[in-house]
C-alpha cells in the first residue's frame, strides 16, 4: 500500500555538498547529549545502564579529535590509506571516523581474510599503518612489515597482551590536542575518497572499490525516501565493517540520521543483543533470516498441537493482511481487526521473546531471499523489505518499501539515486549518483569501470516487471550451462530445495553435464528439532542424523517437492546429504555469507563426481 510520506523526526536533509565530518560536527552541536555509540565489555560488563557503555555525539566528537591527533603524530595525513582489522568494537568505529576527519582513508579488512588476501590488499592500497585487534591479527600482519612489495611499516595493536613492541592503541591521543590542529580537521570535500571497500572475493582476488563522500551521502538521502523509522533510531551493528551494508548502516547512516549504534562484536551473540536492545530496525543478509527462521520453527515444533494451531491461524491472518498491502489495497475492516487482535494476543508476545516486537523496518540484501523465508516472517507481521545493490553502487540501488510499495520476492524498485536497465543478455546495469569512482590501482590511481554513458555492468541477471520492480535471477558468472546448452539459475534451484526445514544450505551443480545434482546440508537447529518430534535420538550427532533412514526418506520427499516446482532442466536427479554446516571460517562462505561455489566444488569434488558415476 502506497502512503504519503510522514515526518520521521530525523535531522533535516543536508545540502548536497555535505561531508561525513560536517555531519559529525552538526550532531555534536545539535544532538550533543543524544547517544551515538554503545558497547558491552568483553566480560559482559559495562559502565552504564544494563551493562552498556555509551558515548554521546559530543563525546564521539571529542574522542575522534584526540584519536585524529594521535594518528597524525604517527605520520598519517590527508589521502593516506589506513588498514583496520578488528571486530565491531569501539576502537574500530571511532578510528574510522577519526581518520576521515583527518582526511585519511580508512580501509576495513575482513577478519576471516586469508594471508594471501591480506597481502594483496596491503599491496594494492599502499597503506603504511594497519590497526589490528589482537594476537591472531598481529601474527597475520607482522610478516608484511618485512615485505619489500608493501609499504606497511607499523602496526597499531589494541589488545595489550598482543603488542610485543608494536604501537599500543591506548597511546593514541594521550597528548593534549593543539588548538590549531583541531581547526585543521574536517576539511574533506564531497569528491574526496571516504573509504575503499574490498569485494569479498567470491570469484577471484578482492578489488578495491573507491567511494567518496558524495556517493555515500547520496545513498543515505535516497534510503531516507523509502524507509520510515523512529527518530534517532537504534541499530545493531554486527556485520563486518568491511561489508558495504554495515559501513552504511553502522557508520554512515548513523552520522546522517544522528542515530544510536549498538556494537555486537561476535555474531554468535546477536540473538542476545537483539533481545536486550529490541531494535526498531533490523537488517540481515538472507542466511541470517534463514537461521532465525529455522530457530523459531524448531521452537514452535515442540509446542503442543493446540498451541501450534493458534499460532498458525494468527500467521494465516498476518499473511493475508500483508498480501493486501502488497497489492496496494486497504485490508478489509474485518481482516484489519482480526490482524490487530492476533498481533497483540499471539504474535507480539512471540516476537518479544526474541526482541523483535518493536521492529518497524526489516530488510535484507546481498543475495536472493528464499520466498518461503519471506512468507514465514510475513506470518509474524514482519515484512522483510528485500533490497539489491553492490559495493560498486554504494550498497542499495533498488529497494522494497512500506512507504512506496513492495513485492515479496522482488528486490524492489530503483531508489532515487540510481537508474536500472536490463541489457539484451539479461544483465542488470546501473548508473547514477551512487555508482562508484572505480577500482583502486596499486599506483594509487583509479580505474573506471563504467561505460561512456555511465552504466555499470553488475554481473547480476534479472528482469524488470511492468510496475518497475526488479526480480533477480542469478549471478551471470554463476549460471549453470548444461551439456544440452540450457541455462539454469542455481539460486532458483537451491532456494526451492531449502524450503524444507531440514535443509539449511544447498549447492546445485551441473555445468556441462546432462542433469543437475546437489549437495545438501542439514540445518543444525531445525534438523535436531525435527528428529526429536519424530522420535529419533542420535544424541545430537548430526553425522548420524544425516545417515538415518527416516531423515534420508524425508530428504527424498523434500527434493521431490522442490523438483515438482521446477522445470525438467532445473530438477535435481541425485544429491548428497552433508552434516557439516558451511561457513566463513571453513572457507565455503564469504565473510558476508555468500557461497564460494568454486571452493565448495573443489572441497567436495569427489562427492560430486560420484553423483554422476553411481
Amino acid at each position: 500500500m502506497t502512503t504519503a510520506p510522514r515526518s520521521t523526526g530525523r535531522p533535516p536533509a543536508e545540502p548536497t555538498g555535505t561531508t561525513l565530518p560536517s555531519l559529525l560536527e552538526r550532531n555534536a552541536r545539535e544532538y550533543a547529549d543524544l547517544p551515538a555509540l554503545s558497547w558491552r565489555q568483553a566480560d559482559g560488563g559495562g559502565t552504564g545502564q544494563n551493562g552498556w557503555t555509551t558515548l554521546s555525539w559530543a563525546q564521539v566528537r571529542e574522542r575522534t579529535t584526540r584519536l585524529a591527533a594521535g594518528y597524525a603524530a604517527l605520520g598519517v595525513g590527508r589521502g593516506d590509506h589506513v588498514l583496520l582489522m578488528m571486530a565491531n568494537r569501539p576502537e574500530h568505529w571511532l578510528s574510522d571516523l577519526a581518520l576521515v576527519r583527518l582526511g585519511a582513508v580508512p580501509v576495513s579488512v575482513y577478519g576471516t581474510s586469508a594471508a594471501e588476501q591480506v597481502t594483496h590488499i596491503a599491496r594494492n592500497c599502499r597503506a603504511r599503518i594497519a590497526v589490528v585487534e589482537g594476537r591472531a591479527q598481529v601474527d597475520l600482519w607482522a610478516p608484511l612489515l618485512d615485505d619489500a612489495d608493501t609499504r606497511l611499516d607499523r602496526l597499531v595493536v589494541v589488545e595489550p597482551g598482543a603488542q610485543d613492541g608494536h604501537f599500543p592503541y591506548a597511546a593514541l591521543g594521550r597528548q593534549p590536542v593543539p588548538e590549531q590542529f583541531a581547526k585543521s580537521l574536517d576539511t574533506a570535500r564531497p569528491e574526496d575518497p571516504l573509504t575503499v571497500v574490498y569485494t569479498s572475493g567470491t570469484t577471484g582476488e578482492p578489488k578495491g572499490v573507491v567511494l567518496n563522500h558524495r556517493h555515500v551521502l547520496a545513498n543515505a538521502r535516497a534510503l531516507d525516501e523509502v524507509v520510515e523509522l523512529p527518530p534517532h533510531v537504534e541499530h545493531i551493528c554486527y556485520l563486518p565493517f568491511a561489508h558495504i551494508a554495515e559501513r552504511m548502516l553502522g557508520i554512515y547512516l548513523p552520522c546522517h540520521r544522528a542515530s544510536h549504534v549498538h556494537l555486537c562484536p561476535d555474531p554468535a551473540g546477536l540473538a542476545e543483543t537483539v533481545r536486550k536492545v529490541r531494535p526498531a530496525q533490523f537488517f540481515g543478509v538472507p542466511r541470517v533470516w534463514e537461521k532465525l527462521a529455522a530457530t523459531v520453527r524448531s521452537v514452535l515444533s515442540l509446542l503442543p498441537a493446540e498451541q501450534q494451531a493458534v499460532i498458525e491461524e494468527a500467521a494465516r491472518v498476518a499473511r493475508d493482511h500483508v498480501a493486501h498491502r502488497e497489492r496496494g489495497e486497504e485490508p478489509p475492516a474485518g481482516l484489519e481487526a482480526a490482524y490487530v487482535r492476533h498481533r497483540e494476543q499471539v504474535l507480539l508476545p512471540l516476537l518479544a521473546a526474541g526482541g523483535l516486537d518493536r521492529v518497524t523496518w526489516a530488510a535484507s540484501a546481498s543475495a536472493p531471499m528464499p520466498i518461503d523465508v519471506v512468507r514465514f516472517w510475513a506470518g509474524f507481521g514482519i515484512v522483510i523489505m528485500d533490497a539489491w545493490g553492490l559495493t560498486e553502487t554504494t550498497g542499495v540501488a533498488t529497494a522494497n518499501s512500506p512507504r512506496t510499495g513492495f513485492r515479496l520476492g522482488s528486490v524492489g524498485r530503483p531508489v532515487s539515486s540510481a537508474e536500472v536497465r536490463i541489457a539484451a543478455d539479461g544483465e542488470i546495469e546501473v548508473r547514477g549518483a551512487t555508482v562508484f569512482s572505480g577500482y583502486l590501482r596499486e599506483d594509487g590511481t583509479v580505474r573506471p569501470a563504467v561505460s561512456q554513458e555511465g552504466w555499470l555492468r553488475t554481473g547480476d541477471i534479472g528482469r524488470l516487471d511492468e510496475d518497475g520492480y526488479l526480480w533477480l535471477t542469478d549471478r551471470k558468472k554463476e549460471m549453470i550451462i548444461t551439456s544440452t546448452g540450457k541455462n539454469v539459475s542455481p539460486a532458483l534451484v537451491e532456494n526451492a530445495l531449502k524450503e524444507h526445514p531440514l535443509i539449511g544450505q544447498a549447492l546445485a551443480h551441473g555445468d556441462n553435464r546432462s542433469y543437475l545434482v546437489a549437495l545438501l546440508v542439514l540445518d543444525p537447529e531445525a534438523a535436531p528439532a525435527w528428529a526429536a518430534a519424530h522420535g529419533i535420538d542420535t544424541g545430537g550427532d548430526l553425522t548420524a542424523l544425516a545417515a538415518h533412514p527416516a531423515v534420508r526418506e524425508e530428504t527424498d520427499r523434500a527434493v521431490a517437492a522442490a523438483n515438482s516446482r521446477l522445470n525438467r532442466t532445473e530438477q535435481v536427479k541425485r544429491y548428497r546429504l552433508l552434516a557439516e554446516e558451511w561457513g566463513p571460517a571453513t572457507g565455503e562462505l564469504t565473510p558476508s555469507l555468500k557461497m564460494r561455489r568454486r571452493v565448495i566444488r573443489e572441497k567436495y569434488g569427489a562427492a560430486l563426481t560420484e553423483l554422476y558415476e553411481g
